[in-house]
């Protein structure tokens, strides 16, 4: 349950130890006077958290530079401060480290309705229109890149992995004009600016440190370079179909256009959103799957079958690629690329009885509540089939957290996904890789984690599939659609739930089932139809199977929840789980 704190000033104040009531969290071992646990915090702040769950399990405080901070744990806790509103817990005052990358008065250092209308400018780029027109592109980058591979030889994965997913994104987000602009020297410069997050920066953000000399530097090279892009637009007068032009053409409401470094600023939001996930995840599902061969061989013979069925290189095509899908979601699992969501309390804030006040900084992580060993069996083991239609439906959907969650979850993780999958479905169709030596862990330096480097695995081209293997996948997967089309004769009635607080209107449900979903321009989705004929049902899995909020999903007429829910949520919310689902109001009857 939340509260909030009465703002009454004339209200007389009730006794000290009433006002108190209610135990304190309690506190994680260690910490030292004065400094409490900031030390640690800085030194290796993912063992803190781990030993603070172990240790004292949903709730543990800690005291860092000065600030009461709170770890919560698992999927209650997830829900809880997810759903909490803006004006009770709130992101914006902790990720102000976020100012020097993408400047001043912009998005987490502008004001509530400043930010709002700049995320507005961003989603375009994000929606389901756009994300249809980027598989050909994003294709297109990654056969560039293994062009000249030969049948063998060994690459770093990481550098790889960075370098081809700032192509791609920028390729994608920003346009062709600027991606054929571009050398290595962006990939490196966007390397510095990842780099110069730290948690050292929740402390201060400008200290006179290498790390955050070299990510102001790297700021200050991109404003020139993407300045210089814009004026040789505004000198020509040419005007790209792209997101760069959508930014250069945006007003705010007041008339006022973008500065070229506010827009700067917004690239590099959009690149963030959609880079920073696909980069160390590619590189890590490629690494899970390399040590675990009959994981590897599911996902290699799904590509082989969609292949011989005329390729992956569609937006539709792709969203066949469910076992690519679950093994990227069990990578996200395992490596979350950002191992710490923070909201600070703005207003009296209750949860399992403890009651955090105004200035506390709650602290969710996904890398520890992911791996809690009561809500996910064999934590440690890498298991793509626990996202698979009959698992996922006992996962608590606020469980999975890799994305965030609630109406502030990542707006880039479609984006993030579909870039992973094209990239796998290429490689992967392509070649066989193996580990060239080098023990590979956590690079846990900043905020993004990634694997340590050096990565070195060696490729080698693929040897032509069995024909006959081949077609008879093709045959069976045929058949499996075609049944898939065909509603059962006794197909159960069934209407769409929605959750509108997730809602971000990326409008991937309209793309998928237009005769059941509208989602407007700015606006969040609406019901055509509540009760759908049952021959559109499998449409509205589909849509359900891929909003990136886990916004809907669907529930049989005799009261039985069906388990749709958006696989990044983890699974279908039971039928008996307290959270505020709620019908469309203005959906039909």
């Amino acid at each position: 349950m939340q509260t909030s704190a009465s703002t009454d000033r004339t209200a007389p104040r009730a006794p000290r130890s009433k006002r108190a009531a209610g135990p304190r969290p309690p506190k994680v071992s260690g910490g030292l006077p004065v400094i409490g646990h900031t030390l640690e915090f800085v030194r290796n702040t993912i063992d803190l958290l781990f030993r603070a769950q172990r240790e004292l399990g949903e709730v543990a405080s800690l005291r860092v530079a000065n600030k009461d901070m709170v770890a919560l744990f698992g999927p209650e806790a997830h829900e809880a401060v997810f759903r909490a509103p803006d004006s009770q817990l709130n992101a914006a005052e902790a990720y102000k480290i976020m100012t020097p990358v993408f400047g001043k008065n912009m998005v987490y250092d502008a004001t509530p309705q400043r930010m709002d209308e700049q995320l507005k400018m961003l989603l375009p780029a994000l929606k389901d229109r756009r994300m249809r027109t980027y598989t050909e592109i994003i294709v297109e980058e990654v056969e560039g890149s293994i062009a000249d591979w030969g049948i063998e030889g060994e690459i770093d994965l990481v550098d790889y992995c960075r370098v081809l997913t700032n192509f791609t994104s920028a390729h994608c987000l920003l346009g062709r004009e600027f991606r054929h602009d571009m050398t290595q020297e962006f990939a490196a410069i966007y390397h510095d600016l990842e780099r110069g997050i730290t948690p050292l920066a929740y402390i201060n953000a400008h200290l006179p440190l290498p790390a955050f000399r070299a990510r102001d530097r790297a700021r200050r090279k991109l404003v020139e370079m993407i300045g210089a892009i814009i004026e040789a637009r505004r000198r020509s007068g040419s005007a790209g179909e792209d997101f760069l032009q959508t930014l250069i053409e945006s007003r705010y409401e007041s008339g006022e256009a973008l500065t070229d470094d506010e827009i700067t600023g917004m690239l590099l939001a959009a690149m963030f959103a959609g880079h920073h996930t696909s980069s160390v995840t590619t590189a890590w599902t490629l690494l899970e799957l390399m040590q675990h061969p009959a994981c590897r061989r599911t996902v290699v013979e799904q590509i082989d079958a969609l292949h011989e069925r005329g390729g992956l290189t569609s937006f539709d095509s792709l969203q066949e690629f469910t076992e690519g899908d679950f093994a990227v979601l069990e990578a996200l699992r395992l490596h979350p690329p950002l191992f710490l969501l923070i909201r600070v309390v703005k207003q009296e804030f209750e949860f399992k009885g403890y009651r955090f006040p105004k200035g506390t900084w709650l602290l969710l992580s996904p890398t520890v509540s992911q791996r809690i060993p009561e809500i996910f069996e064999d934590p440690d083991c890498f298991d793509p089939q626990r996202f698979s239609a009959d698992r996922i439906k006992t996962l608590h959907p606020f469980a999975y957290i890799a994305f965030g969650g609630g109406r502030h979850k990542c707006l880039g993780n479609a984006f993030a996904r579909l870039q992973i999958k094209v990239i796998l479905a290429t490689l992967l169709g392509r070649y066989e890789f193996s580990s060239a030596g080098d023990r590979i862990g956590s690079d846990f330096h900043g905020l993004v984690i990634g694997p340590s480097q050096p990565c070195r695995i060696r490729y080698r081209r693929r040897r032509a599939q069995s024909a006959r293997r081949a077609a008879r996948s093709a045959t069976a997967d045929d058949r499996a659609l075609a049944a898939a089309a065909i509603p059962p004769v006794d197909a159960k009635p069934f209407r769409v739930v929605v959750d509108l607080d997730l809602c971000q209107s990326h409008a991937a449900c309209m793309g998928e089932a237009p005769e059941v979903f509208r989602v407007g321009r700015v606006g969040k989705v609406s019901l055509i139809q509540e009760r759908p004929s049952p021959a559109l049902r499998s449409k509205v899995e589909a849509a359900v199977r891929n909003c990136p909020t886990g916004t809907l999903r669907i529930e049989d007429l005799d009261g039985e929840a069906v388990a749709t829910h958006e696989a990044t949520d983890s699974g279908a919310k039971p039928a008996n789980h307290p959270a505020r689902w709620r019908r469309d109001p203005g959906a039909s009857a």
